[in-house]
């Protein structure tokens, strides 16, 4: 009985200290749509450019993570580290922040690359995070514990956005620079060290729980079983039919959700005038609206299935995108955000306990891989679609609007998907 009770306390350390990662890298998320995306375009990169700069760097980075997860995935499969991978990818992309803020703004290169490598990292580091999720619940409770993660993250990331309007409202007062562009430096630099130190759990607690092969295997040789295990999964998709018909799912309403998380400032930005300040409490609102939300619908999730909780955040995201057409005051921006805080969480924590449901347990890493490359690969279309119709049409509606067609085709994909039968072919593929 102390044995059990003994392994229950350090399966709830695990699954926590799993969750912080969330609380510690949703920091970068919401400064990146507040604070990063008005210091890129207004004070950066003024002009179309910045626009470019930023809705083409997140593109390209999700498209270079797509690429380099499968790989990377199998390796840590191979090498039972996804901790360690984790671990690396976490503070690289901190340094690179907290060296973005330190760099003078005269340095646009040196600041677009910088850019490009905090946001491939946060990418990076999240399929290994996700990695962890068959290992650390059963089916029963896996909803639970994929919302535990993404509640945590808004949590966190609603605190330090709040810390950084304090800063850039009233940031003059504590001593801090007059030049609003310089507090926005700040802002990115102290987001930078919250997500290495809340990390820290992930390094004291977070072990791999699938045991190294006793066969030593190189780094490239790793590399290049990930390399030929997507190539067969790909050659052999019929064998994974429920599994691939949602991940084309997924990837195209992914992408949509995930635009419009990103260019939303953008729209605010250009339609509205907003600035770093009063964006940041829009964000604030949807952070704190999407805490309880995220456990709601994992509740729904569970209890009424997870694909009618999806099917039903999906018809709320289409109506959203529709709705950015006729979006024309703040006000209208202000109730557009809560709708989208109510199933942003929900969204995301069902369509990953769906994946984990469908995942061999021996294969975490590898297939969350795989659902990294099918939902980054064409992520990047949606920022680099979004930014350039803004560039070229000078239309923030119309931009908006037209990621409608991702949320249509990602529905009319979906809704067939047979997740039962998905569920007994990853039991199968375990027990082989």
């Amino acid at each position: 009985m102390a044995g059990d009770r003994n392994d229950a306390r350090m399966d709830r350390r695990r699954i926590y200290s799993w969750a912080m990662y969330d609380w510690a890298n949703s920091a970068w998320s919401t400064i990146l749509i507040t604070v990063m995306v008005s210091y890129l375009q207004d004070d950066v990169f003024p002009g179309n450019v910045g626009i470019l700069v930023y809705g083409w760097g997140i593109g390209f980075t999700m498209f270079l993570s797509a690429i380099l997860l499968p790989i990377l995935g199998a390796v840590a499969d191979a090498h039972a580290n996804k901790r360690h991978w984790l671990i690396g990818t976490a503070f690289g992309g901190s340094a690179c922040l907290v060296g973005l803020a330190l760099v003078p703004m005269q340095f646009t290169w040196l600041i677009g690359m910088l850019f490009l490598m905090t946001c491939l990292c946060f990418e990076v580091s999240f399929g290994f995070y996700n990695g962890f999720l068959p290992e650390l619940s059963d089916e029963e409770h896996m909803g639970r514990v994929s919302a535990l993660g993404y509640a945590l993250g808004y949590l966190g990331g609603g605190l330090m956005l709040l810390l950084g309007i304090v800063i850039l409202m009233k940031g003059e007062s504590f001593g801090l620079p007059p030049d609003i562009a310089d507090r926005k430096r700040v802002v990115l630099g102290l987001t930078g060290a919250w997500w290495a130190v809340f990390t820290l759990p992930v390094v004291l607690f977070l072990q791999d729980s699938v045991t190294r092969s006793s066969t030593s295997q190189s780094f490239v040789d790793a590399a290049r079983h990930g390399i030929h295990e997507v190539a067969t999964t790909l050659r052999n998709v019929g064998n994974y039919r429920v599994l691939a018909m949602f991940l084309l799912g997924f990837l195209l309403y992914n992408d949509g959700v995930q635009t419009m998380i990103s260019q939303a400032s953008v729209f605010a930005i250009q339609v509205l005038q907003m600035e770093a300040a009063e964006l940041g409490q829009v964000i604030l609102m949807i952070q704190f609206i999407a805490l309880p939300s995220a456990f709601v619908v994992g509740w729904m999730g569970d209890h009424y299935g997870q694909k009618k909780t999806l099917v039903g955040c999906l018809v709320i995201w289409t109506l959203l995108s529709v709705s950015g057409w006729f979006i024309t005051t703040r006000t209208q921006f202000w109730v557009m955000a809560v709708v989208a805080a109510l199933v942003m969480g929900g969204t995301q924590t069902v369509s990953r306990a769906i994946m984990g449901l469908m995942t061999p347990k021996n294969h975490t890493a590898e297939f969350f891989g795989f659902f990294g490359l099918s939902g980054r690969m064409t992520s990047m279309l949606g920022p680099v679609f979004f930014s350039t119709i803004l560039a070229t049409t000078g239309s923030p509606h119309l931009a908006i609007a037209s990621l409608v067609i991702f949320f249509l085709l990602g529905f009319t994909i979906v809704l067939p998907v047979d997740i039962d039968r998905g569920r007994m072919q990853a039991k199968r593929d375990s027990k082989s």
